[in-house]
C-alpha cells in the first residue's frame, strides 16, 4: 500500500511535469512566432497578400570634364491598368489608343482580360502623360519611372552610346560601364484578395518604394570642344561630298580625349530612327590606311635609330623608282632631296628608301612602340587594332608600301594617340574617355590618371620631327590650308587609295583624306586628325582635311584661352603641293580669309545655352560658356568689336 501511494506521488510529479514542459514549449513557440522570429513571419505572410513589381534600375548621370550633363535619369510617367475598375472598355481602349498612338484593337484585347494589374506603355512622353491625366480615366493609373535623357542631342552621341528600356547599356560608354552605373531596383507593392489577384492602387498614383541611382561618369571630352569638332567635321563632310568623316582631338601631354566625333551622327533619344552603322564610334572601332601620315614616324624611327640626319640627301629617281617587281611613284620628278624636304613633300620614292635603310625588323618593332597593330586598351567596347602583319611576312614591296602608309591600317585613335608623341618628346600615353566615378555624394570611387606606356622616342628626334612637320604646314609644303593665324602648326597631310572589295586591287576613284598635326608646335596643347572618308571631287588631304583642321584648332583653342604666339596674318597660299599623284591640271580654289572690321559680339543677355552657340554659329565666332540656364553676363559687351585672340565668354545661370 505505502509503495502504491508512493507510485501515485511520483506519476502526479510526472504529469506535472509534462504539463509544464508542454506550456513550456507553447510559450516558446508563441514567444518565437511574435517576437523572435516576428519579421520572418511578417514577410511570409505579405506574401501572400501582397504581389512585388520589379521596377527599372536608375542609372547613374554622365557629365563632361567641365560638370555639364551629357545624359541623366529624368523621372516620367508610366501607364498601366485595372481593368476590373474600368466602366467602358471600348471608350477607355479608343482614349488611350488616340493619346498614346497605340493599337485600339490590342488594347480593347488587354483591357478584355481578367487582371488586376497591367503595363499599357511604359516611360511615356510629359505631352502624353498630361493628356492622359486630364481625360481622368477610371481604372488607369501612372507610375513614376526614370527615363535616360541625352540633352545635348547628337552631342557625343557615338562615345555616350543609349540604353533601352531595362535601362541596361546598349553601345558606347553606357555599355562599358553599365555594371556600375546601374543602381538598386524601385518596386511596386500591390496587394492581392484571397484567390491572388491585385486589388490596384485606386485612384492615386502608384507609390513606388526602394530604388536609388548607380555611380556617375565624369569624362574626359569637353562639351564645347567636342560640338566644335562635330559642327565642322559636318560641315567638311558634307562640302567634300563625302560617304563620313572622323575627328579625335587629345591632350598630347596627358593622352585625355578631349573630342571624338564621327560623322553620320544620330540622336540617341530616338536611336531607333538611325541605321546602327551611325551609332559606330568610327574613331575607335574603324580601321583605314593611313596613307602619308605614317611618313613622320618613318623617320622617327630612322633618326631615332641614327641611320639618317635630317639634313641627309636621298636619291629619288627622278619620280619613278622599281622596287620588289613594283612602281613606286612621286607627284614630282625630284632628284637629291633631304630627309626633312621628303616629310614637306611627302615623297614616296624617299619614304620607301628610307624604309629599306630601317629594314623590316626594326621599322616594325617602332610601329608597334607607337601603338599600331594593337589595342591602345582605351575605356570602350569594340576597339579596332587595325592590321599590321608581322615582319616575316613582308616581302620587299611590302616594306616599301608601309614606308609611305599603304598595306597597314589604323584607328583614327592609334594616329592621334602616335602623333602624340611626337608633340609631347617622345612618350606614349594611356588614352582615357572616363576621368572619374562618383557615387551618388559626389565621393570620388575610381579616378583615372593620367598614365605612361613607355618612351618611343628621344626628346631631341621628337623635336626634329616636329620641326619638319612645320614645314609641311608652310608654303610649298602639303598642307598650308592647315595654318592658323597666331599659331605656328606642325601637321602631316595624307591621302589614301582604299582597297576595293570587288577586286581587291587599290580603287581608282576612292580615296580616304586625312590631316594630322598639333599646336602650337612649340608648346602643344592640342593633337587634332581629321578623316574624310571618300570624298568627291579633290580628294587630297591638303585640301579635304587640312581645312577642317584649321577650323577646328582656330576655335579650340580661342574656347581654352590659348593666346596666339604670333602676330596674325592674311593666309597666302600661292602654291600646295600634292602628296598623292595629282591630274596634270587642277583647278585651285583657295578660300581666304577676309578683311575688314572687326566682328562685334551679339546680345546674348537671356538666351539658353543651345541659343548661344547657334547665334555664335551663324556669326563665325567662338564662345566659352560658363554655368548653366540663361545668359545673364557676358563679355564683350552687346555690340562692342571683338578683338583678335580676346576671349569672349558668357555666363549662365538657372533662373532665380
Amino acid at each position: 500500500m505505502k509503495d502504491l501511494k508512493r507510485w501515485h506521488k511520483w506519476r502526479i510529479k510526472l504529469i506535472g511535469f509534462g504539463f509544464i514542459l508542454a506550456f513550456g514549449l507553447i510559450g516558446y513557440r508563441a514567444l518565437s512566432l511574435q517576437v523572435l522570429d516576428h519579421e520572418l513571419f511578417e514577410k511570409r505572410a505579405q506574401r501572400q497578400y501582397q504581389r512585388i513589381i520589379q521596377l527599372p534600375r536608375q542609372r547613374g548621370t554622365i557629365y563632361d570634364r567641365n560638370g555639364q550633363v551629357l545624359a541623366l535619369s529624368t523621372a516620367v510617367d508610366s501607364i498601366y491598368v485595372e481593368p476590373h475598375r474600368i466602366e467602358d472598355v471600348p471608350g477607355t481602349a479608343k482614349a488611350l489608343a488616340q493619346v498614346l498612338t497605340l493599337s485600339q484593337r490590342r488594347l480593347l484585347v488587354k483591357l478584355s482580360k481578367e487582371r488586376r494589374f497591367l503595363w499599357v506603355k511604359r516611360q511615356v512622353s510629359p505631352r502624353e502623360s498630361e493628356s492622359l491625366r486630364a481625360l481622368k480615366l477610371k481604372g488607369v493609373g501612372f507610375i513614376k519611372e526614370h527615363r535616360r535623357f541625352y540633352p545635348n542631342s547628337q552631342l557625343g552621341a557615338q562615345v555616350i552610346g543609349f540604353t533601352g528600356l531595362d535601362p541596361k547599356g546598349l553601345e558606347g560608354l553606357e555599355l562599358q560601364y553599365d555594371s556600375q552605373m546601374l543602381g538598386e531596383r524601385g518596386f511596386l507593392v500591390v496587394e492581392k484578395d484571397g484567390k491572388g489577384k491585385s486589388l490596384g492602387f485606386g485612384d492615386q498614383d502608384a507609390p513606388v518604394k526602394g530604388g536609388t541611382p548607380g555611380h556617375s561618369l565624369v569624362l574626359t571630352l569637353d562639351k564645347n570642344l567636342q560640338y566644335i569638332a562635330e559642327k565642322e567635321l559636318a560641315a567638311g563632310v558634307r562640302k567634300a561630298r563625302a560617304k563620313s568623316g572622323t575627328v579625335v582631338v587629345l591632350d598630347p601631354e596627358t593622352g585625355k580625349v578631349l573630342a571624338m566625333a564621327s560623322y553620320p551622327d544620330y540622336n540617341p533619344n530616338s536611336y531607333r530612327s538611325s541605321r546602327p552603322s551611325q551609332w559606330r564610334n568610327r574613331a575607335v572601332c574603324d580601321s583605314f590606311e593611313p596613307g602619308s601620315t605614317l611618313k613622320p614616324f618613318l623617320v622617327a624611327a630612322a633618326l631615332n635609330e641614327g641611320v639618317v640626319s635630317p639634313q641627309q640627301k636621298v636619291y629619288c629617281e627622278n619620280g619613278l623608282y622599281r622596287v620588289g617587281g613594283r612602281k613606286v611613284r612621286d607627284t614630282h620628278r625630284y632628284g637629291l632631296l633631304s630627309v626633312a624636304d621628303i616629310i614637306k613633300l611627302s615623297s614616296n620614292i624617299g619614304s620607301a628608301k628610307i624604309g629599306k635603310k630601317l629594314e623590316r625588323d626594326r621599322y616594325y618593332r617602332y610601329l608597334r612602340d607607337f601603338g599600331f597593330g594593337a589595342r591602345s586598351g582605351i575605356d570602350f567596347p569594340g576597339e579596332s587594332k587595325g592590321l599590321l602583319r608581322p615582319p616575316e611576312k613582308w616581302f620587299e614591296a611590302d616594306l616599301a608600301n608601309i614606308s609611305f602608309g599603304q598595306g597597314i591600317a589604323v584607328t583614327a585613335l592609334q594616329l592621334a594617340r602616335a602623333t602624340a608623341v611626337i608633340a609631347n618628346g617622345g612618350l606614349l600615353m594611356e588614352a582615357d574617355l572616363v576621368e572619374q566615378i562618383v557615387d551618388n555624394d559626389k565621393a570620388i570611387v575610381e579616378k583615372h590618371k593620367p598614365r605612361t606606356v613607355h618612351r618611343v622616342l628621344s626628346e631631341a628626334v621628337a623635336h626634329q620631327v616636329r620641326d619638319m612637320m612645320v614645314s609641311v604646314v608652310s608654303e610649298g609644303g602639303t598642307g598650308p590650308l592647315a595654318q592658323v593665324p597666331g599659331f605656328t602648326v606642325a601637321g602631316k597631310t595624307g591621302t589614301a587609295q582604299k582597297v576595293d572589295p570587288v577586286t581587291g586591287g587599290y580603287s581608282k576613284d576612292k580615296r580616304v583624306s586625312s590631316f594630322v598635326g598639333f599646336l602650337p608646335a612649340e608648346a602643344p596643347r592640342l593633337v587634332i586628325l581629321v578623316v574624310v572618308d571618300e570624298p568627291e571631287g579633290q580628294t587630297y588631304g591638303g585640301l579635304v582635311a587640312a581645312p577642317v583642321f584649321s577650323r577646328i584648332a582656330e576655335q579650340s583653342l580661342r574656347h581654352l584661352g590659348v593666346s596666339p604666339t604670333e602676330s596674325p596674318r592674311q593666309m597666302t597660299l600661292p602654291k600646295i603641293v600634292f602628296d598623292d599623284p595629282a591630274p596634270a591640271a587642277l583647278p585651285l580654289r583657295v578660300a581666304t580669309r577676309q578683311d575688314g572690321t572687326l566682328p562685334t559680339m551679339p546680345d546674348c543677355v537671356g538666351m539658353s545655352g543651345r541659343q548661344v552657340l547657334q547665334t555664335m554659329e551663324r556669326a563665325g565666332l567662338n564662345i566659352k560658356l560658363k554655368g548653366s540656364g540663361r545668359v545673364v553676363e557676358q563679355h564683350p559687351a552687346a555690340h562692342r568689336a571683338i578683338q583678335y585672340g580676346s576671349e569672349v565668354w558668357v555666363r549662365l545661370a538657372p533662373p532665380a
